[in-house]
Parts: C-alpha cells; structure tokens; sequence
C-alpha cells in the first residue's frame, strides 16, 4: 500500500513553539555559508566544502524544494537548516539531513525542527514507503541522540567516506512529537 498523498504541499512554512521554518531565500546566503563552510559542522560530513561546489550550492540552495531554513519565532535569527529529499541516494526512502550553527547548539532547536519537518515530510512528500531515513556518522554521537529522541531507531551500519556511519528510520506511529 502506498503511503503517497496527492501532491507534495512545497512551498510550505512550519511553526513551532519556537521556531518558524520557511522555504530557504536568497537572503539566507550568509547563514548557509556558514552551514557550508564551518569546521566543527562540518565535522561529520567530510569538512568545509570545496569552493567551486561552495559556489554552485550559493547559486542553487534557494530553490531546492523542500529546504527549510529555521528561525527562531522571536527575533527571526537563522539557527540552522534541515531538507527532506523524496528519495534517498539508498532506495525510495524520504531522507532527511540537517545542520546548525553552532552558537545554536544545545538548546534543542536541531531536535525541535528535524522533528517538526519529519513530521511534515511523513504527510506531505510523496513516497512509496510509510518512513523517513537519516544517516549520520556513529562517531557524531549528538547527531545519533538527536535522531533517537525524535523516535528514529538505528536500522543500518555500514562504512561510507571512510567512516562508519549509522542509518535510522522513523515512520507516523513511532514519531515522537512534541517540542
């Protein structure tokens, strides 16, 4: 039985108790730079990017669907960014990544907005299957604990990019709601 719904509801906004995610904007370019180019965030996924993909991914982000970028509801400060892709580079699986400023982290936003667009995702982009998948390296243990509390169980291990990287899952029933 497919788990698709009619159409894939982009762009679309997302609110909660403290934050807002919106369609990622031109104006964000700074904020996802930083994302791009930040040693410690980008730790895990193999450094700071190469500055001819740097400059496609600054041409491109702003019109990738489903690519929110989260803001805190006061002040409208960028924390961080998260993206469902409707089909993982694994097999028809949504997947979802995301990445966050560090002077952010710690205060729940990345479990907060992962959470809420995972939600988002189970009901509004189209798949043939009922979950959503995310892969992270085992070693980037706050991305593991974040992944578990929003109800996302290990399913996979294997040796990606040199590493050992961890691959989770999460479908309506197992969610963990709530901010």
């Amino acid at each position: 039985m497919s788990s698709k719904p009619a159409v894939n509801s982009w762009p679309a906004d997302i609110g909660t108790s403290r934050l807002l995610l919106r369609p990622a904007e031109p104006t964000d370019v700074q904020e996802f730079t930083r994302l791009w180019t930040d040693p410690e965030v980008r730790r895990f996924l193999g450094g700071p990017l190469a500055e001819q993909k740097l400059r496609f991914y600054q041409q491109q982000f702003a019109h990738r669907p489903n690519l929110f970028t989260v803001t805190t509801r006061e002040g409208a400060t960028v924390v961080g960014s998260v993206v469902i892709d409707p089909a993982s580079r694994f097999d028809d699986r949504r997947e979802v990544s995301y990445g966050f400023l560090p002077e952010h982290w710690g205060q729940g936003y990345a479990r907060e907005a992962v959470g809420a667009v995972v939600d988002w995702a189970l009901v509004n982009v189209p798949s043939d299957s009922p979950s959503v998948i995310a892969v992270t390296q085992e070693a980037n243990t706050r991305s593991c604990r974040l992944l578990e509390a929003i109800g996302m169980c290990q399913i996979d291990s294997f040796v990606e990019f040199d590493a050992p990287q961890a691959m989770y899952s999460v479908d309506r029933q197992g969610l963990r709601r709530g901010e």
